[in-house]
């Protein structure tokens, strides 16, 4: 039985977010599709491979002139290059502004052909068809699109919003261990800025692996129900949506001193540890207790999830501020972070001093 969550603010068409298994055979049903409109599948080579087929024949049978465009798998593929291959082979397959863009893979393709989409013809619709953890509760839901950039991570994109966000929960058994608990990452950072209680929920759960369908689509539900009420009071990052970066700033930071390599650091795996340093840090200045902390770095560790700079790998202080003062979330130069003054309660700290944030990160293990 599907889950639905609405999608509504002042500033966009509403959507559903619709969750549940088996729901890419039933694509084609949904009102965005119609007989000869022109739809362009934008995948990468390993999501295609694995769910390509039944997703180009759920769209054929609307009656949809269905096209695919499949890229490299990885972020090397949110790039400018990759961009452009990308509007040029809609552009070559014929879609006109009347046409829809389906993205078909984890956040790199969601922000990838969302902005193709975003770009083409000044912009078209497009369905989000997230097929990881991590992408369903997050990167599918909001309109965020976005590539990157030598000098950063989502430097370069667009606010767009999908049409639709359609959740299939029995495309994430075919996903490593490793990156379910990416997405949980991302779940229990939704509790930690806004919900004690569905943190705690999560947190009792420890490991993601292996938990039984209906308690991981239920928590797929609240983790977009808590995204979809910030997006919707505050679509383009003015001010509730920032609490949404929490733990991004420090987790962005170290995945461009990583080169962005998800063999060394996924995304998700950024976000837990940039969590745990957020909450590290505001216990160091005295905002939150060391117990909420502690709890922090607890729940992340029982899920499988890095809490310290060193299971990582090695770091110089001066570079992850360098990183972190490239940030689209700094203003003029000036460090600003999502910090907790207990979980739950999240909120935007401006003008913070570098100088101490340098104190914690080499207490924290940087050099």
């Amino acid at each position: 039985m599907s889950r639905i969550v609405a999608v509504s603010g002042a500033g966009f068409r509403p959507y559903e977010v619709v969750i549940g298994p088996n729901l890419i055979e039933a694509i084609g049903q949904w009102p965005e599709l119609r007989p000869g409109r022109a739809v362009a599948v934008v995948s990468d080579q390993t999501v295609f491979g694995l769910h390509g087929e039944r997703v180009m024949a759920a769209l054929e049978a609307s009656g949809a002139r269905v096209h695919a465009v499949q890229v490299p798998p990885g972020e090397a593929s949110k790039s400018f290059g990759t961009l452009e291959q990308v509007l040029d082979a809609l552009l070559g397959h014929g879609l006109d502004r009347s046409s829809l863009v389906v993205a078909l893979g984890g956040g790199v393709i969601g922000d990838l052909a969302g902005l193709a989409a975003a770009l083409f013809m000044r912009g078209i619709d497009f369905i989000q068809v997230p097929t990881t953890l991590l992408a369903q509760v997050d990167s599918s839901v909001g309109g965020k699109t976005a590539i990157d950039t030598a000098r950063g991570k989502n430097l370069v994109g667009a606010f767009h919003q999908p049409r639709r966000v359609v959740a299939d929960t029995g495309v994430l058994r075919t996903l490593p261990d490793r990156q379910l608990r990416s997405g949980w990452a991302e779940m229990l950072k939704h509790g930690l800025l806004a919900d004690a209680a569905y943190f705690d929920a999560l947190a009792a759960v420890g490991d993601p692996v292996g938990v039984d369908d209906t308690t991981l689509a239920g928590a797929i539900e609240q983790s977009v129900r808590i995204k979809a009420a910030v997006v919707g009071a505050d679509e383009r990052e003015a001010g509730q949506r920032a609490l949404l970066n929490l733990g991004h700033t420090f987790g962005h930071a170290l995945e461009a001193e990583l080169g962005f390599d998800e063999s060394l650091l996924t995304h998700g795996e950024a976000v837990a540890l940039g969590c745990v340093l957020a909450f590290g840090y505001s216990a160091r200045e005295g905002l939150c207790s060391q117990d909420e902390a502690d709890r922090v770095a607890t729940a992340m560790q029982a899920a499988g999830l890095p809490t310290r700079l060193s299971d990582v790998g090695a770091f110089k202080a001066d570079a992850l501020l360098d990183r972190m003062a490239e940030d689209k979330k700094a203003e003029g130069g000036r460090l600003t972070l999502v910090l907790d003054r207990r979980i739950g309660e999240a909120f935007v700290a401006r003008d913070v001093e570098a100088a101490r944030v340098r104190a914690f990160l080499k207490a924290a293990g940087a050099t």
